[in-house]
């Protein structure tokens, strides 16, 4: 039996569109005034959409909440896979090309770095939830660290850069590190080179 229309577009199709405007909505909420401010009837607002049409895509509020962070820690995975991917071969080349993607991402977009970087801390259910995504971004940058000892010190490296860099991020959108953006994504950069160094070899010194 052929799916229903209405005006054109299937039922399938009109659900997939509210449930993207309802995490659109999240998103913006929670990256914007915070965690506290994501409730079903605060998204339903903003969204104009009924709590009928909330739950025909969400058990709930946290379940909203999970997908909406999920959705941007996907998509700086992303970003950082295809920056890579697609940069040349020299290490300083493919250091800076994935610094800048994901500064672009969380930079450029402040809401989505909020979300992802800050509102863990805020959120216990975000928070439990980012300690099984963060060992993505791990694997990813101990892939990069070839140079640096066995696969432990890959390792213990990794996640040293990455809360590093999550850090220096993090102060930058809570405005308690007050420095300007290209000093913060060289800096960055140097910390990736550093991590990715043999343990033998001192680095260059700055001119």
């Amino acid at each position: 039996m052929a799916e229903r229309s209405w005006g054109g577009t299937k039922l399938a199709d009109r659900r997939a569109a509210r449930r993207q405007v309802l995490l659109d909505t999240a998103e913006r909420l929670a990256g914007e005034e915070g965690c506290a401010a994501v409730t079903v009837r605060s998204v339903c607002r903003r969204a104009r959409l009924t709590d009928r049409y909330f739950y025909e895509s969400f058990a709930g509020r946290d379940d909203l909440l999970l997908a909406a962070f999920e959705r941007v820690a996907d998509e700086a995975r992303r970003a950082l896979e295809e920056a890579v991917a697609l940069s040349d071969p020299q290490l300083e080349v493919r250091a800076r090309a994935a610094v800048s993607a994901f500064v672009a991402l969380v930079l450029d977009a402040p809401h989505k770095g909020r979300l992802l970087l800050l509102e863990p801390f805020a959120d216990p259910v975000l928070g439990a939830h980012s300690h099984r995504v963060m060992p993505v971004f791990t694997d990813l940058v101990g892939g990069q660290l070839s140079g640096t000892g066995d696969g432990i010190d890959r390792r213990m490296a990794a996640h040293a850069l990455v809360g590093s860099l999550a850090n220096l991020f993090a102060g930058w959108l809570r405005g308690t590190l007050d420095v300007p953006r290209e000093r913060l994504e060289a800096h960055c950069v140097e910390l990736v080179l550093a991590a990715t160094s043999p343990r033998d070899q001192a680095m260059p010194p700055r001119e």
